[in-house]
């Protein structure tokens, strides 16, 4: 029925019911019409002639059969006349019976629909509830919080308590949204008026203070969810420990590791992915030692697998240990693990990062013999490391070969090759691979914009240069200070100083604050133009206000006054930069 009921078609009980209905009101109304007849009948001729068995037709027989149970005193009067004519009275003692009989029948008829009618409201609210739950779900996928609670206040208002789940997803899209006072609120509700929290409550809570680096917080509601009783699981204790191992608290991590394996057997055999959690951010920190003692103990007492291999080996090559990332990798191909896209990219990003180039390209060359893809995260390693070599040309040709494969890439990787372009001044190629990037269909964002306008000013062309700013801001992004230090430049190198003024009072006006780059291509103009005054109050003003200063514009004075061939005011700056470099090492480069 219930499925009838769904797809909107009649109930067949509802059918059966309504037709014996009809039928049972058919036969009433035949039987009085038959009674009354025989009434008048008998009224009317009262010779021998006529008996009762010829005058009463057959259906008012089997009527008399039917009712045989009652007592003679209900059927025959007393009084009877010469002939034994039946007597009236007999006639209307049937037809109350009869009438009373199918009375009950019609009561019990309206029963039987009115149970009906019960199990499908029943069938109906369930259905409603689900389609309810279903809705707020959806809600707090979609990100629309506000939606969400109003219905659940609506369904609350009417008695309907949302189910746990409903209430998590609820309070996980307040944790992503970072409201962990409103996801608080929530969960106190819940301990009010219910659901009961869960294990999975607790923990998106957790994650929540957790993403918020909020560890505090979190270590505190974990101690709430165990005192009431709710045991933690392995992603609870997974959470707890990416968490300290990213705020740094390795060791507290790995004291809250050995109460999860002292714990019991259930969370022993997730123990390999709180392990291989904790070894991340051993090698993360540089604790080489204990990352390799934690390794011993996995092997010891888990079996371990390809995603704990690739955390050892990423570890290695953020430390710069290449030769113990290959060591490990063939530990493991001998183990019958064989390495994956993120092992490759791993090694990949670790060779670039020590200018290792052609090894990173030959690997990138053997993984499809090894059954394994380049994917797009492989080639924008790939590309943006032989940028920074300065190999653009090589780099172009593997944006080629991401193209043939379908692989477009990120604006990153066009503006990387275009960028690479502009340092060498070619701006035919820059022009053309921002082309290629439009035909794509990928938007250029400010970034690309200002790899167009350096390769502008890196060819000569300060007037091209201003006209890719009228397009960048035709296009509806806005410059910042990167635009405007390279505007500036630009206008310095062209020998228009004023317009270089210009657009630096421009930038001010706007609400960009210059930096360092800013005031060094000022001091750069001032020279050029010949005011050292005005380039050394620059000077003195950036280091009044604790502006940190690399030597580059101490450079610039000094080669100024080198080239004056004034020996005592160059070697002021000199001694200026030498007490600069004793105050703060880190800017000397």
């Amino acid at each position: 029925m219930a499925c009838a009921i769904v797809c909107g078609e009649a109930s067949p009980s509802y059918v059966t019911l309504f037709r014996s209905l009809n039928r049972t009101l058919d036969s009433i109304k035949d039987n009085i019409a038959v009674i009354f007849a025989n009434i008048l009948a008998c009224q009317a001729h009262s010779d021998d002639n006529f008996r009762s068995e010829e005058v009463v037709p057959s259906s008012f027989e089997e009527l008399m059969e039917k009712y045989k149970h009652l007592s003679a005193g209900d059927w025959f009067s007393k009084k009877r006349n010469a002939g034994n004519d039946q007597d009236p009275q007999a006639e209307f003692n049937v037809l109350d019976t009869m009438l009373k009989d199918n009375l009950e029948r019609l009561k019990t008829m309206r029963e039987s629909i009115s149970v009906a009618k019960i199990g499908f409201l029943g069938c109906t609210s369930k259905i409603n509830y689900l389609e309810h739950m279903d809705v707020l779900r959806g809600l707090c996928v979609d990100g629309k919080l506000g939606s969400a609670f109003w219905l659940r206040r609506k369904l609350m208002n009417k008695g309907i308590i949302p189910d746990v789940w409903a209430h998590n997803c609820l309070l996980n899209a307040l944790c992503k949204a970072g409201d962990l006072e409103k996801a608080n609120w929530l969960i106190r509700e819940m301990l009010e008026m219910g659901p009961s929290p869960n294990c999975v409550t607790y923990n998106t809570f957790i994650k929540g203070y957790c993403l918020l680096d909020k560890v505090d917080k979190a270590l505190y509601l974990f101690t709430t969810m165990v005192n009431s009783g709710i045991r933690p699981n392995s992603i609870t204790y997974n959470i707890l420990v990416h968490a300290l191992c990213k705020k740094g608290l390795v060791e507290d991590a790995n004291k809250l590791l050995e109460e999860i394996l002292d714990d019991d057997d259930e969370i022993t055999d997730s123990g390999i992915v709180i392990s291989t959690t904790l070894m991340h951010g051993h090698l993360k920190n540089g604790n080489m030692v204990q990352a390799l003692s934690l390794w011993v103990d996995m092997q010891r007492n888990t079996q371990v697998d390809v995603i704990a291999y690739n955390v050892l080996i990423h570890g290695f090559c953020l430390n710069q240990q290449m030769d113990l990332a290959y060591g490990y990798l063939s530990e493991m191909t001998k183990r019958g693990l064989l390495p994956d896209v993120f092992t490759c990219n791993t090694l990949i990003s670790g060779l670039c990062k020590e200018r290792k180039f052609e090894d990173a390209c030959y690997i990138h060359d053997i993984m499809p013999r090894m059954g394994i893809i380049p994917d797009k995260v492989t080639y924008n390693i790939i590309i943006q490391g032989l940028c920074i070599k300065g190999d653009v040309v090589k780099a172009h040709e593997f944006l080629r070969s991401m193209l043939e494969k379908s692989m477009v890439p990120e604006p990153l990787v066009w503006n990387s090759i275009i960028d690479c372009y502009a340092r060498y001044g070619d701006l035919s190629n820059a022009v053309s691979v921002k082309d290629q990037m439009l035909a794509f269909g990928v938007q250029p964002n400010v970034y690309t914009y200002n790899a167009m306008i350096h390769a502008q000013v890196k060819g000569g062309s300060f007037i091209g240069a201003l006209s890719v700013e009228k397009k960048m801001l035709l296009s509806g992004l806005f410059p910042d200070v990167v635009t405007y230090n390279m505007l500036i430049g630009g206008a310095c190198n062209s020998g228009h100083f004023e317009f270089a003024i210009e657009l630096y009072h421009k930038m001010l006006k706007i609400g960009i604050d210059p930096d360092i780059f800013t005031y060094t291509e000022l001091i750069r103009g001032n020279c050029m133009r010949g005011n050292i005054k005005e380039a050394e109050k620059i000077l003195a003003k950036i280091q009044a206000s604790g502006f940190p200063v690399n030597h580059v514009p101490f450079k610039i004075l000094f080669k100024k006054y080198c080239k004056m061939r004034e020996p005592d005011k160059a070697s002021g700056i000199y001694q200026k930069w030498l007490a600069r470099r004793n105050e703060y090492p880190s800017l000397i480069t």
